[in-house]
């Protein structure tokens, strides 16, 4: 969901090859999922045709989006260099419950306001 709401915000249109081609696999298997999406009512496609949000596939898609962004900057927080955050977040964020998500968002917050913080005032760890 959310790779078709980039492309779509990217492009301005999302295609079978085009995630084919994001997710190095089959034009085949991006069919399957996306025939699977559409029976579920996330997505909208016809033949030859690019793929379509529906409403409840662009509220998923931003939901996705949320979750993406705060394993990501939860895991810089930590001290994770940006190039193995974005690919850990990209297993991270499919597993991870929303409690897990609310308790790494304060977390985050309070990590990066630390950081802001002049050295004296910081709290020892």
């Amino acid at each position: 969901m959310e790779a078709v709401a980039e492309f779509i915000e990217s492009k301005n249109s999302c295609r079978v090859g085009d995630l084919a081609k994001f997710f190095s696999v089959s034009h085949v298997t991006v069919s399957r999922i996306v025939a699977r999406l559409v029976g579920e009512g996330l997505l909208e496609t016809e033949p030859y045709r690019p793929i379509t949000l529906t409403a409840q596939g662009k509220k998923l898609a931003k939901q996705s989006r949320k979750r993406h962004q705060l394993v990501h900057e939860f895991l810089l927080a930590i001290g994770v260099d940006e190039a193995t955050a974005a690919m850990d977040t990209e297993g991270i964020e499919h597993h991870v419950s929303p409690a897990t998500l609310t308790k790494l968002k304060s977390l985050t917050k309070r990590l990066n306001a630390e950081k802001q913080m002049p050295r004296k005032k910081r709290r020892k760890s």
